[in-house]
């Protein structure tokens, strides 16, 4: 049998098409996540004696991994925004806050620390992995993320909402890391300078995150007002099944605030949000959220298909085993720990808390930053190495959190009670430990 690449290709995009749409219900009541799937194929099939194979090399091919992936990350920031029905606030976000200003930071540190003792690496090459790896992705493992949206305001339970919540902003929030490293690095390659620090503060901190932030509730507020109450009806798409408008407002959000130099993933997340607070009962939500899941199943399957192929073709082959150690101690040590110790006073159980900080779900936004990093600064460390790191961490991620996230929230689950949402709502506003809560599927 003769296969042209071209052949081969529609036959692999429509199989991972249909599996996309299957996998899902399929697995279900297994201990097995569908990016685990993916990421199984793609190793096998990139085994096999096919010559139309191409030869991945994320190095040689940094543009188009890291355009490809940015796509990703915008389709999963806009989907987890537009899922989240909490009212926002300093005490209803309580725990978002803390996993944020506190583990966040914390984990960076402890994982520079890490990579410039255990790997020997130069700073700015420690501060830039760490950097790298601060996004959590619960994309990777759906269970522990707010499913589709609904009419209640508090209907997610703290572990689902945390998760889903922290993922939405730290995938803009990682940049000033990953730019503070690329500082470091053109300032002192292989040691520490601080003529950086000042810039870097004022431009790539305070003003970034700020236009982010409100170019993205300005434009949810503006595109709220305009989707659900425009006067002439030809604006007004609530009115018409059209999912396809979340991903103009994702693209449309990105792209205007990067031009206003602020952070894009903040802006879509913020956009996403502000957009779901316009008219949160609105069915139109679930429109936009399903168009957008669809999508994000589709890229994530491709995405990890040729990350099993990478691996396939040797993508560990520049893995030292202190590199392996550094990323086992990130996914099993510093982020639980880290997680834990921010939590203790969050609006939420101890088994909550637990879960929360366990599942720091490494993913798609690392490979982003990766690319980004090698694309736009000169690092002083072989890029296969690093590649090979991060890949490591993200597919122990991927096996560990895929394996346990059915079981541990089926346990949630069972030891949570029936409550009503206002109760919940109050526990969460009040900043005391949540209520017993009634169980809620992820609807992934």
């Amino acid at each position: 049998m003769d296969l042209s690449g071209t052949d081969l290709t529609y036959g692999l995009l429509g199989l991972g098409a249909l599996g996309a749409a299957t996998l899902p219900t399929l697995l279900r009541r297994w201990a097995v996540s569908v990016p685990m799937v993916f990421l199984g194929l793609g190793f096998v099939v990139f085994l096999l004696p096919l010559d139309p194979l191409p030869s991945l090399d994320p190095v040689g091919s940094a543009p188009v991994v890291e355009h490809f992936t940015e796509v990703c990350v915008l389709v999963a920031l806009m989907g987890a925004g537009l899922a989240i029905n909490r009212p926002f606030g300093r005490r209803t976000w309580a725990s978002t806050w803390r996993l944020l200003g506190v583990a966040m930071p914390v984990t960076v540190l402890a994982a520079a620390v890490a990579g410039w003792g255990l790997l020997g690496w130069a700073p700015a090459v420690a501060l830039l992995l760490a950097g790298i790896l601060a996004p959590t992705d619960p994309v990777l493992a759906g269970e522990v993320r707010v499913g589709e949206p609904t009419d209640a305001e508090f209907d997610e339970d703290e572990t689902r909402f945390a998760l889903t919540s922290e993922a939405g902003l730290n995938d803009g929030l990682a940049f000033p890391f990953v730019m503070a490293a690329l500082a470091l690095s053109a300032a002192s390659a292989t040691g520490w300078s601080g003529a950086w620090v000042g810039h870097w503060l004022g431009y790539d901190v305070l003003l970034r995150i700020v236009v982010g932030v409100l170019a993205g509730t300005g434009m949810g507020a503006l595109l709220g007002r305009v989707v659900f109450r425009a006067r002439p009806t030809a604006l007004r798409v609530s009115e018409r099944s059209e999912g396809f408008v979340a991903l103009a407002v994702a693209f449309g959000a990105y792209g205007l605030t990067e031009v206003l130099h602020g952070y894009g993933f903040l802006a879509v997340f913020a956009t996403a949000v502000s957009l779901r607070s316009a008219e949160r009962a609105h069915g139109y939500h679930r429109v936009m959220h399903s168009f957008m899941d669809q999508i994000e199943r589709l890229l994530t399957a491709a995405v990890l298909f040729l990350v099993g192929g990478f691996l396939a073709q040797g993508g560990f082959a520049a893995l030292t085993w202190r590199g392996a150690v550094f990323g086992l101690l990130l996914v099993l040590v510093i982020r639980p720990v880290t997680g834990y110790l921010s939590l203790r006073s969050a609006p939420a159980a101890p088994r909550e808390r637990a879960v929360t900080a366990f599942f720091g779900i490494r993913g798609i936004g690392s490979f982003f930053y990766l690319s980004y990093a090698l694309g736009h600064g000169h690092v002083a460390a072989p890029a296969a190495e690093l590649w090979a790191t991060v890949t490591f961490t993200v597919v122990v991620s991927v096996l560990l959190h895929g394996i346990l996230a059915t079981p541990v929230v089926r346990y949630l689950d069972r030891r949570e009670a029936r409550a009503p949402a206002e109760a919940r709502a109050d526990a969460v506003e009040a900043g005391a430990d949540a209520p017993e809560k009634e169980p809620r599927s992820a609807g992934r």
